[in-house]
């Protein structure tokens, strides 16, 4: 591919909708990033630093630091390629599209449907503590979710977006009176000292492996300020506001779940926190919004983690059938996913479709076990995805870049150390899983291939014709 067609594919005049500024580009990455997580998974950081409440806080700020320098990558592939597909896309060009087509296959068909029903099986199990509900009344409160949902975003990207700023302030709110709450009337010393809990006597490069592990944790916390890329085409201005959304949201992310965590440990009492977390409840951020508001607190954290992931839902609806568009367009995938409604210019059959497949994944069992195979793979795509930007850099010499990462070259290089360093951790821990899902995108490496032969065989058609 030469650099002639990739400047082709800076222009966005595809029949999309410009609807989506700096400010709707936050609350989408910030609706999927700020999801239930937030109210226990400083539990799991905790336990990964045996107890030190300033180690834990280190690894929340590390964990946003990791994802604000891909946040850089992204930025700039972003605004020199304002393509609906993101990841897809970049993948294509850098490599072959091949690449590109395995990463759409496998959201298309497991991780990004997969998500999807996960989020919407956790917000009617949410309700279990209140009232009794069966597993099949969930599937079907989910499956209602996930179509209703659907519906709605079919009515256009300007729709979903008010829908998703709406969700956005409102789960916004109570966490930021948590945080104030809690620093106005904490009464908590917390020891911030960046040792483990009760003076042991660790090696430095212990402490760097505790370090690296609980990061991982903090990492799912951050999960999610990749899919803003897919909507470039669907943003004012993409070339300046996906970069301005994409730091401003991340940055702004990290800096609320530290402020959360300090907030929690002014509150709650050392002790307290150790007790609760060993007696298997993790959910600490709960217990320090019954210590400010009471009772109602409990309430308060309830509706919050219920926005929260109807948030977080809403976000990934929009914006994962953008990545199957652009498989279609691209000749290898559905025809009919790379069409966009004639007046609401949404990608209608890729939403349809997209919700079929997340109701019936909702309708299996173990789902839980079935989205983890894919989670050694995604760690693949995101490092493609860095790596890209050098990539692009090369073959792409004279690519208007509106946007430059940062200390190009070298927080593109620490990026990369630190993804693949993330990839090899997983591998390490979970080898078995993490090669069962290698077996996804390989399908869609062959399906790919049946599609590409039928591109072929109908170009020679053409052609003789």
């Amino acid at each position: 591919m030469g650099p002639q067609k990739k400047v082709d594919m800076t222009t966005s005049k595809t029949g999309f909708k410009n609807e989506i500024g700096v400010f709707g580009g936050v609350s989408i990455i910030g609706g999927i990033m700020i999801g239930s997580g937030i109210f226990y998974l400083g539990s799991y950081v905790l336990e990964r630093t045996q107890m030190s409440l300033g180690l834990s806080l280190l690894c929340w700020i590390i964990g946003g630091i990791v994802s604000l320098l891909g946040g850089l990558c992204f930025a700039e592939l972003g605004s020199s390629c304002p393509k609906s597909g993101g990841l897809v896309v970049y993948l294509d060009e850098a490599y072959h599209p091949i690449v590109g087509y395995m990463f759409g296959f496998t959201s298309w068909l497991l991780s990004g449907a997969g998500s999807i029903a996960a989020v919407a099986i956790a917000m009617p199990t949410a309700f279990r503590g209140y009232m009794p509900l069966s597993d099949m009344t969930i599937k079907i409160i989910a499956i209602a979710l996930i179509v209703g949902l659907t519906a709605y975003n079919s009515l256009g990207i300007k729709q979903g977006t008010i829908l998703q700023n709406a969700a956005m302030i409102a789960k916004l709110i109570p966490i930021i009176a948590i945080i104030i709450g809690a620093l106005l009337f904490g009464k908590q010393s917390p020891d911030l000292s960046l040792i483990p809990a009760g003076g042991a006597d660790v090696s430095f490069s212990k402490i760097i492996s505790m370090i690296s592990f609980a990061v991982v944790a903090t990492l799912w916390a951050y999960e999610g300020w990749t899919n803003l890329n897919s909507l470039a085409e669907e943003m004012k201005d993409p070339a300046r506001n996906l970069p301005k959304a994409l730091l401003i949201g991340i940055g702004a992310v990290t800096v609320l779940y530290t402020l959360f965590y300090f907030a929690i440990y002014k509150v709650v009492p050392y002790g307290q926190i150790v007790r609760m977390i060993k007696s298997g409840n993790l959910y600490i951020g709960t217990e320090a919004a019954k210590s400010i508001f009471g009772n109602i607190g409990g309430s308060l954290v309830l509706v919050t983690m219920l926005i929260a992931m109807f948030s977080s839902l809403n976000g990934m609806i929009i914006s994962f059938p953008r990545n199957y568009y652009a498989m279609a367009k691209e000749g290898h995938f559905f025809k009919s996913y790379g069409k966009l409604h004639p007046k609401y210019n949404v990608p209608t059959t890729s939403l349809v479709g997209q919700a079929i497949i997340a109701s019936i994944l909702v309708l299996l069992r173990d789902l839980d076990q079935l989205t983890s195979l894919v989670v050694f793979t995604g760690m693949i795509f995101n490092l493609l995805g860095v790596i890209a930007v050098i990539v692009y850099r090369k073959k792409f010499p004279n690519l208007e870049r509106p946007y430059k990462a940062w200390g190009y070259p070298v927080t593109v290089i620490i990026s990369i150390a630190l993804f693949a360093g993330l990839m090899i951790n997983n591998l390490m821990e979970d080898p078995v899983t993490a090669l069962i899902g290698l077996i996804v995108p390989a399908a869609g490496a062959v399906v790919y291939l049946i599609f590409d032969r039928k591109l072929k065989s109908e170009n020679n058609v053409n052609r003789e014709v």
